[in-house]
């Protein structure tokens, strides 16, 4: 969610067209990766007894979202905004880029 959403907010400072449109496909792809595992996360949930659930450690999870997905960390830590960056200076912007995505300089 975090790529997703970074790569979408910062394309509106984006000064060139073509800029802009590979930050919108690559923030479109990033849904469909969120995508991919919402959906896998619930195939191996979904049919899991309320006793399964707490032996396999997703009772407080299971307690706050019952079967709904909910993007968090592992360490439980719901999704924030302060997770990506955008800055309004788009070469920051794609510095920041590279290194979320362990790019090396």
């Amino acid at each position: 969610m975090g790529a997703s959403m970074r790569y979408l907010s910062q394309r509106y400072a984006m000064p060139y067209k073509q800029g802009q449109a590979i930050l919108t496909d690559i923030g479109t792809e990033e849904l469909a990766h969120l995508e991919i595992i919402a959906t896998i996360v619930h195939q191996l949930t979904r049919n899991l007894t309320a006793e399964q659930l707490e032996e396999q450690g997703f009772a407080p999870y299971y307690i706050d979202h019952t079967a709904g997905i909910w993007p968090q960390s592992a360490g439980g830590f719901p999704f924030s905004a302060s997770q990506f960056q955008s800055t309004g200076d788009p070469i920051a912007d794609l510095y920041e880029d590279m290194a979320a995505d362990g790019a090396i300089l």
